[in-house]
């Protein structure tokens, strides 16, 4: 953990995210209920501080203690900072689960129970691509095809795609993106 932390810690710094929200989140959070929110692998809170200003009220889940500090002191944001390989997602407590840019399969299961009925979950990660690519080496950290999809079923599916990109650093990539809302039963 504290290799991973320091490794998290010093990409932050040489390789800063960007500032705004991802345009996912923002073009689908309205689907969600005001209420309790959790930003699973924040970094230094770009969505968190969004979510936030949208009234909800935020846990932000992290590894590096340098993200968790470059996220404002406000009282809608709960700053967790814990190793995600041993996290737990507390059932039937979010109204929105967002999950960007990082992919934990074993979270799959807990984020459909931790969503309340009506929840939302909005998902977006790295896809295996061949070629000029610049996702992430370690196939663990790769969705296979359809994956994602086929994770969330059981949810009402809103919107899913699996597409093409290319990030802030003119990079080629290829994501899977994800919006479904449990059903109210």
């Amino acid at each position: 953990m504290i290799e991973d932390k320091e490794r998290w810690n010093v990409r932050h710094v040489e390789k800063p995210m960007r500032k705004n929200v991802e345009p996912l989140v923002e073009k689908y959070i309205d689907l969600a209920t005001v209420g309790n929110a959790l930003d699973i692998a924040c970094g230094t809170g770009r969505n968190t501080h969004f979510l936030a200003k949208k009234g909800f009220m935020v846990d932000a889940v992290d590894l590096s203690d340098y993200a968790l500090s470059c996220i404002d002191e406000d009282k809608k944001i709960n700053k967790i900072e814990v190793d995600l390989d041993e996290y737990t997602l507390t059932s039937k407590k979010y109204d929105l689960i967002i999950n960007i840019n990082y992919l934990q399969r074993r979270f799959f299961p807990q984020i459909k129970e931790a969503l309340k009925e009506g929840g939302v979950v909005i998902f977006e990660t790295f896809i295996v691509a061949h070629g000029d690519f610049n996702n992430p080496a370690n196939p663990e950290y790769l969705l296979r095809k359809n994956e994602l999809l086929h994770a969330f079923i059981g949810l009402d599916i809103v919107y899913y795609e699996e597409k093409d990109e290319v990030n802030l650093r003119g990079e080629k990539i290829r994501v899977a993106s994800l919006v479904a809302q449990k059903p109210i039963c």
